[in-house]
């Protein structure tokens, strides 16, 4: 990701599996891919033909809290969004059976699965606490719950 003030890519990257790809008509790819491990760029040591840079590896901040109750709330969250969505839109939508119940695979999940929000989910993949992540996290999904809950309210109002 680039970031839009300096006009520069950000600091913190993320490596990733690529596990399906496919060339379109345009010459363009469409790929599925999954995060593996944060990194911190150091050094960019050559730009052309593609960026290379010097990284670290990076990890969360260890923690001795129990974020188990933070864990179920943005858990329940999640339901009730999914939920509103499906009802918004009239259609059936499930979860996935795995979702992560840990404190950090969980705020991982949940921050790549955030569509149309590629700042915000910069931000969370560049915090270092699981609790911080996890706490903003409840926060977006609270915003969008509402919002969904109030456009749903509307929809049963006008049908």
């Amino acid at each position: 990701m680039f970031d839009p003030e300096t006009k520069s890519p950000a600091r913190i990257g993320c490596a990733a599996e690529v596990l399906h790809s496919q060339k379109l008509p345009d010459d363009r790819m469409k790929m599925l891919s999954i995060g593996k491990q944060r990194f911190r760029v150091l050094d960019y040591v050559r730009e052309k033909p593609y960026l290379v840079g010097l990284v670290e590896w990076i990890d969360d901040q260890p923690t001795e809290q129990d974020l188990s109750t933070l864990v179920d709330e943005v858990d329940q969250l999640l339901r009730d969004v999914v939920h509103l969505s499906a009802k918004l839109t009239s259609r059936e939508v499930e979860l996935p059976n795995n979702i992560p119940s840990m404190p950090q695979e969980l705020s991982y999940w949940i921050a790549s699965n955030l569509y149309d929000a590629a700042d915000e989910q910069q931000a969370l993949l560049e915090m270092l606490d699981t609790e911080n992540r996890l706490e903003r996290e409840a926060e977006i999904l609270t915003t969008t719950r509402n919002h969904l809950a109030a456009r749903t309210a509307l929809k049963d109002v006008w049908e």
